[in-house]
Formats: structure tokens, sequence, C-alpha cells
């Protein structure tokens, strides 16, 4: 048996929180306060029976109550500590503990349009290429925790989604409501060695998940797109 560390595989899984409860519709962003409500931590529970077979040895979760929460039950099945790392945090967002929605007519309020006058930086918050910085970071750490086994990172939608674009080569800018991160969703890596050799995505409570949250995550076929090592 070959023992050529670069030939090992390691599946690092960036998971999306489950639904928090948020009755007001805030953008929550970084704040702290915010729990996974009932259906959340059902989420959370049904993801930690989709991994209990897995061969994970390493849970981390951004320092938010959200994605702690998810990660407990994941850490619990396998016996293990839950990490922290402030590089999976949400993204920062200058519109944190306002109401501001895809529809909700922020964008038609003039107070807000200083805010939104570059859609490709973003103008309203953190830049995506700092996104892509600290992710990458984050996947690499667990890559080599982990090596040879899996780990999950619990994280939020927008750092999940964008650490997926740079991989996959798209661009970073994006219509939101086209991210494919649903709640409580898996966004797989897949690591030769210290190469991403592929990237999976599936939804182990996408029945759990309300359907007008669906919108723009369709399940994925197969194990997600490849790439050459």
């Amino acid at each position: 048996m070959s023992t050529d560390k670069s030939k090992d595989l390691t599946v690092v899984h960036l998971m999306r929180h489950g639904e928090v409860a948020n009755p007001d519709g805030i953008l929550y962003g970084r704040l702290a306060g915010y729990h996974l409500s009932d259906l959340g931590r059902r989420m959370a529970d049904r993801v930690a029976e989709h991994l209990a077979s897995r061969d994970v040895t390493y849970v981390c979760a951004s320092p938010l109550e959200r994605a702690q929460e998810t990660a407990t039950p994941i850490a619990k099945a396998h016996g293990l500590d839950i990490a922290t790392d402030a590089r999976l945090i949400e993204a920062g967002n200058v519109f944190q503990g306002k109401t501001f929605g895809v529809g909700d007519g922020a964008l038609r309020r003039p107070g807000n349009w200083r805010h939104v006058y570059n859609p490709f930086k973003p103008s309203w918050g953190e830049a995506y290429v700092d996104q892509v910085v600290r992710m990458m970071g984050a996947l690499d750490a667990a890559k080599d925790r982990a090596r040879g086994h899996e780990a999950v990172l619990v994280s939020h939608q927008l750092p999940i989604w964008i650490v997926r674009s740079y991989v996959e080569r798209r661009r970073l800018w994006h219509d939101p409501r086209k991210r494919q991160c649903t709640l409580a969703s898996l966004t797989s890596f897949t690591y030769q060695g210290d190469t991403i050799v592929s990237v999976g995505y599936s939804e182990p409570a996408r029945d759990l998940v309300p359907p007008h949250l669906l919108a723009g995550a369709k399940p994925v076929k197969g194990k997600g797109k490849a790439f050459g090592a």
C-alpha cells in the first residue's frame, strides 16, 4: 500500500447553518443573539444523521451562535469537540440590524443608495476577494487537520457561495437569488493531497426547508464539478 501523502483524499464539507429564529426579518449579519429555531435544530440533527457514518475527524464552526448550534449534533455524533474559526464568520454588511431583502423595497430608499453603487466590490459590505482569502484559509486549515479523513465546517451562505464560485472559476459578483446554498446544505471540497479535485453539493435536510427558501437551490445530481489535479 502506498504511503505517499500526496495521494491522500480529504473531504472538507462547508455546511450552511440551519434556520434561525428571526420573526422580524432582520438582516442579522454578525450580530450576537440569533439562535436556531426549532426547525433549524431539526435541520442540524438531520445533517448529523446524514454524516454519522462518515469518517469525520474535525468539526469547526463560525463563532456565531447559529453556526455553533448547527455544529453541535454533528460533533456529538462523532465524539468530537467543536473548534471555532473566525474566518468562517458571516460576511460584513452595512445593513446589519435592518430589514433589507430582495424585493422589500430597500433599494428605493435614497439613504441606501450610497451603499449599493458597486455590485462588483460589493460596496455595501465585505469585499468578495477578502471572503475568498479567509474562507480558503479555513478550508486549507481543516484539510490539514483532517488529512485522509473528513471535516465539517459550519459557516454562512454568502461566504460559502463565494469560495465555491472562486474554486469553480466563476465570477464572484452574482444574483443573490441564484445562490446554490440552501439552509443546512453541504458544499463538499475533495482534496487529493493539497489540491482540490472536485466540488459537490447536497441538501440532506431539503424536505425541511420552507419552499420559498429553495429558489436558486436546485439539487445537484452526481458528485459535482471535477478539476484536474
